[in-house]
């Protein structure tokens, strides 16, 4: 293997229980958890582990659960392997826990600023919007009927996962007729998404601006590691500008994964609940290795499978 990346995921890989064995085997795993409940003044771990799943969705708790439980994750494997990421990524809320792996934020400033942020794209949109994953259609004809419907309405491309998957975001209104719009062209399937906002559309425009003040506040320090941005799927030093951009901006997912691959990747481990971004990455390039860390049971699994592999 000639280069490492450890990816992690972002909203939606929430589930009550993730974290618990983790939490209950591992002693580096349980002080983050306990970290996070003081920090935030909070019984966030009460939540993740024995919760109510409607609760545990909501953007302000979600956000900071799946944090969390993935730096938990990240800190018990690096317990148990000397393997080492040679660069990171996070999907959205994940690029939060890669920078705390890259050394740039530490771990009670990002649980406090997604928390932060997760308030503000709640409270960004009262009205609503919507979100919904295309399948099957090429992003040029997507965004051209985007271009159309955003005449009239609010609708982006807000994520751009794999080669067929594809995420619009905007207003219910945008949404739907887009989604109607791409049936009628060719598109194989639109899923209606489960969340509570518009999110990386124009409508978060206004929570980048109010949450920048927060980023702005925080210290950042220099990344150990290249972290491939969800905005230009390229590393960046103005990592405020970053994260601010990334609320409104579409996350380019697959540019990302590619990026890295061009750059010598070729093994990305994901760290966190679920197994998501591995498929993702599979459906990009069936060429690199591809490995989840989710429990302790996968943790210990991986840490096994690649002992004594270290990044050149």
């Amino acid at each position: 293997m000639s280069k490492i990346a450890f990816v992690f995921p972002g909203q939606g890989s929430q589930k009550v229980g993730m974290g618990r064995d983790i939490f209950e085997k591992n002693e580096s795993a349980k002080s983050v958890f306990v970290e996070a409940d003081q920090v935030l003044k909070q019984p966030l771990s009460a939540l993740i582990f024995e919760g109510d799943q409607r609760e545990l969705t909501q953007t302000n708790q979600a956000q900071p659960a799946i944090l969390t439980t993935s730096v938990a994750l990240l800190r018990a494997f690096q317990e148990m392997t000397d393997v080492k990421a040679d660069c990171t990524a996070g999907h959205s809320l994940g690029e939060f826990t890669a920078y705390v792996a890259a050394g740039v934020l530490t771990f009670p400033d990002a649980v406090q600023l997604v928390k932060k942020r997760g308030l503000l794209m709640e409270a960004a949109v009262p009205s609503g919007g919507a979100m919904a994953a295309v399948l099957g259609m090429e992003q040029e004809k997507l965004a051209t009927i985007c271009d159309r419907v955003g005449q009239d309405h609010i609708v982006s491309i807000a994520n751009i996962n794999c080669p067929g998957q594809i995420v619009l975001s905007g207003s219910s209104d945008g949404v739907t007729r887009a989604s109607e719009l791409a049936m009628a062209q060719g598109a194989k399937r639109v899923i209606p998404l489960d969340v509570s906002g518009p999110f990386h559309s124009e409508m978060m425009i206004r929570a980048a601006e109010q949450f920048n003040s927060a980023l702005s506040a925080t210290e950042i320090k220099p990344a150990n590691i290249p972290v491939y941005t969800n905005v230009t799927a390229e590393p960046t030093s103005d990592i405020i500008s970053s994260l601010t951009e990334q609320l409104y901006s579409s996350v380019r997912w697959q540019a990302t994964i590619e990026n890295m691959i061009r750059d010598g990747v070729d093994c990305f481990i994901e760290i966190g609940p679920g197994k998501v971004l591995a498929g993702l990455v599979k459906k990009i390039n069936k060429e690199v290795a591809v490995y989840s860390v989710y429990d302790d049971a996968s943790c210990i699994l991986v840490a096994k499978t690649l002992k004594g592999v270290t990044s050149e």
